[in-house]
């Protein structure tokens, strides 16, 4: 059973930083993994993903201020997000997949694996 637990979220002004955890447990490291986000009202959207070889992908909006890393060790995938905006509020899912997050056309792919989310929230 795979299990994902968020944490780091809260509330940050214009311009500020956030360092979102997800603690996995039940995995595999090859797997997937990655963030997607939903902010009310609008569809969920893939945010960045990291593969087992360390590579990643990030959607184009967050690309240059958001970096998606992966501590093997401690079985922890981080989201490190640098000058948010208020577009950036959502609810931010950690997310597992043994497969595939987003495929090579740039579209993502729903994980079989969702935590719970943590919001965050961007005032202007």
């Amino acid at each position: 059973q795979v299990q994902l637990v968020e944490s780091g979220g809260g509330s940050v002004q214009a311009g500020g930083s956030l360092r979102l955890s997800c603690t996995a447990s039940g995995h595999s490291y090859t797997y997937v993994m990655g963030w997607f986000r939903q902010a009310p009202g609008k569809e969920r959207e893939g945010v960045a993903a990291i593969e087992s070889d360390g590579s990643t992908t990030y959607a184009d909006s967050v690309k240059g201020r958001f970096t998606i890393s992966i501590d093997n060790a401690r079985n922890t995938l981080y989201l490190q997000m640098d000058s948010l905006k208020p577009e950036d509020t959502a609810m931010y899912y950690c997310a597992a997949d043994p497969a595939i997050l987003r495929s090579y056309s740039g579209s993502w792919v729903d994980p079989l694996y969702w935590g719970q989310g943590t919001q965050v929230t961007v005032s202007s």
